[in-house]
This record gives structure tokens, sequence and C-alpha cells, in this order.
């Protein structure tokens, strides 16, 4: 049974409710703090002020109309004259209807808790049937109570009841919310821009696409990132400089002797044994220079550009053909990918070496991986190579066999890297092995 450590589930339950990106972290960071404020805010005005000025003006209008009835149930000859005065007085509108009675109790309903204390202090102030209808003529709400002899409806100016700051304060309250969260925003993503585009040129840089020196923007801390990162492509562009200045050189001066043991080879007797044999030898030392030379040099030298994919493979799979090497192709319709053409051939061609020396049969096909990405798969039916040497293979001079360099996987590896891609190793459906690249466009 495995053991949890304890708080750690709640540590994997938040992490995956909480954003991902550094500015929506940021953001809610921001947001959390200025959400709780203005809660305790609301709820401090809400809860404590705006109620108790709420149920006071309600009692003030409930008062005023038991007042009145109180009065023309004592008066009611002067009815008419007590009306007359409330209205002038309490700005109160009276509608009589005699011998009607009180439909069925309405439920309050008004934004805000002034529904409610209305309805409340109604019941407790008139001791009589009542209804409220808070829908009824313009600015006006409507209060229906049942008299002896009828029904009596009271307009009554909402203006009365609610509290002429309440709307003041949520606008004051979403306002600023609004101007708070625009400003945040816009501060964050200038800060962020800056992370973004030097992550962006850092995996540029690392694709072999050398895009020049970013612009550090944002915090003091992101610039000094930004200013690090154009430093360190300068000296990394230097050496590279100088290594393949240096590797020339090398290729040259291993390449001179040869050329001199080749002229006096042919200027041999052509009764002199073995000269054949010695030519291929210098053959074999001058590819296996090359080789060398082009695992040291990584394929640097060349720059991206955007290339046409299934037509590079096309030619691979030609140039392999002339070399006496068949290769059925299954390819479907590729998008154009920014690589170094002549490094990508070149790894091509050293998995199909690979793979025709030690299979008969080789199927490559390539196809798009989704949006981002094109996938190439090679195939044979050789002996294949077992699952606790693959990542073995991928070492400098680690060859499969007595013929081999060990150099062919580690310079495909080495170049698909430097692109921004993947390979690996797989058992394959012919029965030999399957590799697999993953290029991103």
């Amino acid at each position: 049974m495995r053991l949890v450590p304890r708080g750690l589930e709640p540590d994997r339950a938040l992490r995956k409710i909480l954003p991902r990106s550094l500015f929506g972290r940021t953001l809610l960071i921001v947001v959390l703090p200025l959400i709780l404020l203005e809660g305790v805010a609301l709820q401090i005005f809400y809860g404590s002020h705006l109620d108790t000025l709420s149920r006071r003006l309600a009692g003030s209008v409930a008062g005023e109309i038991a007042f009145v009835l109180d009065q023309a149930d004592v008066f009611p000859d002067a009815r008419r004259q007590i009306f007359a005065n409330a209205a002038y007085r309490f700005e109160f509108a009276f509608h009589f209807h005699p011998g009607r009675t009180l439909r069925p109790h309405r439920l309050p309903h008004a934004f805000g808790p002034v529904d409610t204390d209305l309805a409340n202090a109604l019941a407790t102030g008139l001791g009589r049937p009542f209804a409220l209808v808070w829908h009824g003529p313009p600015g006006m709400v409507r209060v229906d109570v049942q008299v002896s002899d009828g029904v009596l409806t009271i307009d009554v100016p909402r203006k009365r009841l609610y509290i002429g700051e309440l709307y003041i304060f949520f606008a004051w309250l979403g306002g600023t919310t609004l101007i708070l969260l625009t400003l945040a925003i816009l501060f964050l993503r200038n800060q962020v821009r800056g992370i973004r585009r030097l992550a962006l040129a850092a995996e540029a840089f690392g694709m072999g696409r050398d895009t020049g020196p970013i612009r550090p923007e944002g915090a003091t801390e992101v610039r000094r990132a930004g200013t690090a990162f154009n430093r360190m492509q300068d000296r990394v562009r230097r050496f590279l400089a100088q290594r393949t200045a240096m590797l020339a050189g090398v290729s040259h001066d291993l390449r001179t002797p040869l050329t001199r043991l080749r002229l006096a080879i042919a200027m041999l007797p052509e009764t002199t044994a073995d000269i054949e044999g010695m030519t291929s030898d210098i053959d074999e030392m001058e590819r296996l220079v090359a080789l060398y030379l082009a695992f040291a040099r990584g394929e640097g030298a060349e720059a991206p550009q955007p290339t046409d994919f299934g037509l590079l493979i096309e030619e691979v799979a030609a140039r392999a053909a002339r070399g006496g090497i068949t290769v059925a192709l299954a390819l479907s319709p590729l998008p154009s990918v920014v690589l170094r053409p002549e490094a990508m051939r070149r790894a091509l061609a050293n998995l199909l070496d690979n793979a025709a020396r030690h299979a008969g049969r080789i199927n490559l096909a390539a196809a798009p991986d989704g949006a981002s990405s094109v996938r190439v798969v090679i195939d044979d039916d050789g002996p294949g190579i077992p699952p606790d040497r693959r990542e073995q293979m991928f070492r400098p001079f680690e060859s499969g066999s007595a013929s081999g360099t060990g150099l062919g996987l580690a310079i495909a590896r080495d170049i698909i890297a430097a692109h921004g891609g993947d390979i690996r190793l797989d058992d394959s459906p012919l029965g030999g092995l399957r590799v697999t690249i993953v290029l991103p466009l």
C-alpha cells in the first residue's frame, strides 16, 4: 500500500484548479484580495448600514400609512380630507375601491432588503390584511389594504424607501473593480510579454533558428534575463564560428596526407599487389574522416529555412535507391517545415543506411502529427535492437555490427534534437526496428 504524505493530496487538488500560466497566477494574486476586500466592504454596507436604514425608512412609511388609516377610522366623515392632506404631506396617492375584496397576498420582490423590511413593518403596524405590488405605476410601490367597506390602494413613491447613495455605492464598487482589473491586466501583460518573448527566443535558438538579439523589456529582473540571454547567444555564436573554422583546418590537414597517399598509390606499378585494397582503405578513411567531422561540427553552420519536407524525403529515398537501397514510401501531404535541409538529409540518410545494413525491406512513412508537428516512421524487417540497448545505441561509437562506425544514430539524434524534435526506437510491425521522428513545424 502506497502511503501519501499528509497534506499532499489537497496540494495536488489545489494545483489542478490553479491557473498554469504566470499571467493567470499573478492575476489571481491581484484579484483574490480585491474580491475579498470588496466582499467585506459590501457586507459591512449591506449587512449593517443599508439594512438599518432600510428598516427605518420602511418603518416610517408603514407608520404614516397606519396613522392615515387610523385617522380615517376615527373620523369617517372626513376621510376624503384626511387622504388629501396625507397625499400633500406624505406624497401618497389614494384610490378607494368600495365593496372590493383584497386579492391574495403577493410576495414582495425588490432589489435589496427594502421589500422584506416594508412587508414586516406593514404587518406589524397595520394590523389588517394588505398586499404589496412592486411592479405597479412607474416610480411607485402599490399597497392594497383591506378596510371595512372596500380596498384602499395607496401608491408610495419608491424614493421614500430607497437610499439615494445605494446605486452610487454599487457603481463606485463596480467601477473601481473594473479600473483596478484593467490596470492589473495591462501591467501583467507587459511583464509577461518579456518573459514569453525570452522563452520563444530561447526555444528558437535551441532549434537552430537564429532570430537575433531580443529587446529586453518588463521588470528589472526580466530585462536582466533578456540581456544575459543576448550575451549567451553572442558567446555561442563565436564558439560555433571558431569551432567551424578550426574543424575546416583539421579537415584540410587530415585530407592532405590521404591525398598524397592516393597519388603515391596511383604512381605505383600496376603489378604491385594489393593496390585495389589500399585504395579502398584510403576511401574508407576519407569517409570516416568526413563522418567524424560532420558529427563534431553538428551541421551548425547551415541556416534554417522553410523546406518542402515531403520533397526532401523523396530526394533522400531517391538518393538511397541510387545506392542500391530500396525504400517503400507512404507520404501524406506535408506542410512546409523550417529546418536545415542538408543536415536533415544527412540524418535521414544515416537512418536508411543503418536499416539497409541489417534488413532487406524498408518502409518510410510521413504524415502530419496534429497541428504543430510532423511524424516520420522508418520500419525494417531486420533483427531489431533489444529494448535494453536502444538508448545505448544513440551514444557515439556504439555500433550494432562490426561494419558500422557507431555514429549514424548519434548524428541523426544530434541533428533532430537541434531542430527541437525527438527520435525513439521501437519494435516494428515488420519484425525489425521502428525509428520514429517527431519534428515541430
